[in-house]
């Protein structure tokens, strides 16, 4: 009973600060939004749906994982992401050097800014995430599951370097 206790103790004492919440974020009290703009385009390689498919998502986290508010400008935080690299590449070759796998690889630059605390502040942070696909198929037959996939890694690995600070 006592152990109980203690440990219902300590998850409200947690809770209560405001630092910590279960979501796994670690947003001070004062900030209370959250500015995300259009993802910028700038790879080589044009995919014309990605720069929404990722800002979607990520105000689509933000918006599950924080109780912050999104506004168009002047948020506590702002997110600014822009699509660097958009590769595809081989990643296993046969004996005849003909491609058995291929990668698509998606690089993000991102600049995170916190008004409210600048010490959690970065700048020109690169993320980049991949999937496979089996050579038998072509790039624009799988690119949206891919893509997904993608999205899906980028969108964890950069919410959680920003608000959750892994």
């Amino acid at each position: 009973m006592k152990k109980i206790l203690l440990i219902i103790a300590a998850a409200l004492l947690m809770n209560s600060c405001g630092i910590y919440s279960f979501s796994g974020t670690s947003i001070q009290p004062d900030v209370k939004s959250v500015t995300i703009p259009f993802a910028e385009y700038k790879a080589l390689r044009v995919n014309p749906s990605l720069s929404n498919d990722l800002t979607e998502a990520m105000m689509e986290r933000f918006r599950r994982m924080t109780k912050l508010e999104q506004v168009e400008q002047d948020g506590d935080l702002l997110l600014e992401m822009t699509i660097t690299g958009y590769d595809v590449s081989a990643t296993a070759v046969t004996a005849d050097e003909v491609a058995a796998r291929n990668r698509l690889t998606v690089t993000v630059s991102v600049n995170f800014t916190n008004r409210q605390h600048p010490d959690n502040d970065f700048s020109a942070k690169s993320f980049s995430a991949y999937s496979d696909y089996d050579s038998t198929n072509s790039l624009d037959s799988v690119e949206s599951t891919l893509c997904k996939e993608i999205i899906d890694k980028l969108i964890e690995d950069i919410f959680n370097a920003s608000v959750a600070q892994w």
